[in-house]
């Protein structure tokens, strides 16, 4: 089992929570965050991100979780995990065990895949990516670093989205298509050019 902390306290880090404590491979240590929002989902507060070189010296190997989420395109995200990853810790690539992820795909550092999930073959994931409930990658995509595809997306085949972007709720994009990087699709969007 691999000892885990979440980064962040906020929704998206308990919906994270709520896909580690399903998965048999890893034990939940706690969260950090600037503000200690008590128990999450039975989770204990950790301190700031500051706590966790102490961690890494009283454990021989401990993993981190990107719980941070977004609904922009400002790099914030990038940020948190470059000074994480400034203190010696490993983001493994997480998914739910309610997603199903196909053969012949790649999922970068610290990208998380959640509940509903549907990923197929030929699919290339960057590094602290977030696929998230219910959204559907189909066949031979190319997702950028610290893109969020969020809940309800549909990229549909051979899509390729460049880095930090968002990919809104409920949204289609067609076949095909390149999305350049630093990228807004707003919510419900079609994007067919």
């Amino acid at each position: 089992m691999k000892k885990i902390v979440v980064i962040g306290g906020g929704g998206h880090a308990k919906v994270l929570i709520s896909i580690l404590k399903k998965n048999a491979d890893f034990e939940l240590i706690g969260y950090t965050d600037p503000e200690d929002k008590g128990a999450l989902l039975g989770i204990s507060y950790l301190g700031e991100d500051e706590v966790i070189p102490s961690l890494l010296a009283n454990e021989k190997e401990l993993f981190a979780a990107m719980g941070v989420g977004s609904v922009n395109v400002n790099g914030y995200r990038e940020k948190v995990y470059s000074t994480i990853k400034s203190f010696g810790i490993e983001f493994p690539a997480i998914v739910s065990k309610d997603a199903i992820v196909n053969e012949d795909v790649e999922l970068g550092e610290g990208t998380v895949v959640y509940d509903g999930v549907v990923v197929n073959s030929g699919t290339r994931i960057g590094i602290g990516a977030i696929i998230n409930t219910n959204s559907t990658v189909e066949h031979d995509c190319v997702i950028g670093d610290f893109t969020h595809v969020a809940p309800g997306s549909t990229l549909c085949g051979e899509v390729n989205v460049g880095r930090n972007c968002m990919i809104g709720a409920g949204s289609t994009v067609i076949q095909s298509i390149t999305i350049p990087a630093n990228s807004l699709v707003r919510a419900g969007s079609v994007v067919v050019k």
